[in-house]
């Protein structure tokens, strides 16, 4: 099905407009981690918002946009390969939302497509920590559980206060036509 250049132009604001909601949001945080990761005001709504709205693939293209735009704000790399684990591909994997719950009224499937995003962030978030941040764990602590919990830290706060605020926000998502 072709799509009107309308809805076209209305898919392109609205990405740019909760790219920039997304990256104001992240701004505000609560908690900072010291190698990167904080938790903070619901950053990665708009983006999952985003992917409820028009579906897992546009959802991820502006996720990847999004991670770019926050290693550009703030870069920590220890790798180029570091940096594609921590910032693209980490924020990317929210656009997966868009698979469980695409304009769902169901709130477990938005509930679980949340958890599948943030869950696939961590993974990113957690290879990385354990193939290239290893070296910062303490002494007799295995790379893996470190990155495990450092990772845990702040995903997870983030992932309650993300399931928080889109819940929150539904009712009015469910009035919004495409």
């Amino acid at each position: 099905m072709e799509r009107s250049a309308n809805q076209n132009v209305k898919l392109l604001v609205e990405g740019a407009m909760m790219i920039a909601i997304a990256t104001i949001l992240s701004f505000i945080k609560i908690a900072e981690m010291p190698y990167g990761g904080s938790v903070t005001a619901a950053s990665m709504v708009p983006i999952l918002i985003y992917a409820y709205r028009w579906g897992a693939s546009k959802g991820f293209l502006v996720g990847v946009v999004y991670g770019i735009i926050q290693f550009l704000i703030d870069p920590y790399a220890a790798h180029p390969i570091s940096v594609i684990l921590d910032y693209p591909l980490a924020f990317g994997v929210l656009g997966i939302m868009g698979l469980f719950a695409h304009k769902s009224t169901n709130v477990a499937k938005i509930i679980t497509g949340i958890v599948v995003a943030i869950g696939l962030r961590f993974v990113s978030h957690y290879l990385s920590g354990v193939i290239f941040f290893g070296m910062y764990a303490p002494e007799n602590m295995s790379p893996y559980w470190y990155s495990f919990v450092y990772n845990g830290a702040y995903l997870l706060p983030e992932m309650i206060i993300s399931i928080v605020f889109f819940m929150l926000l539904h009712k009015q998502l469910k009035q919004l036509k495409l």
